[in-house]
């Protein structure tokens, strides 16, 4: 069975314009969704701790030492 957390994505909001669930500079953790990929956005679980769609210029790619991934999928 694969490691799903080590295939965990996470992104840097770096944009928060019109998106009132975004916490400018905070890193969220990212969920694999090809469709919103073709459109330019992310599937992003936000501060309401649902996913939703947000805009991929919002956002930067960051790679987590494990102990940081462990520590933030333990949030969710």
């Amino acid at each position: 069975m694969p490691n799903t957390r080590s295939k965990t994505r996470f992104a840097l909001c770096v944009e928060n314009k019109d998106c009132d669930d975004l916490e400018k500079g905070k890193i969220y953790r990212v969920l694999p969704d090809a469709r919103a990929k073709r459109d330019d956005f992310l599937r992003v679980v936000d501060e309401s701790g649902e996913d939703y769609l947000y805009p991929e210029s919002h956002f930067v790619f960051v790679d987590l030492p494990a102990k940081a991934k462990k520590a933030l999928l333990a949030e969710a």
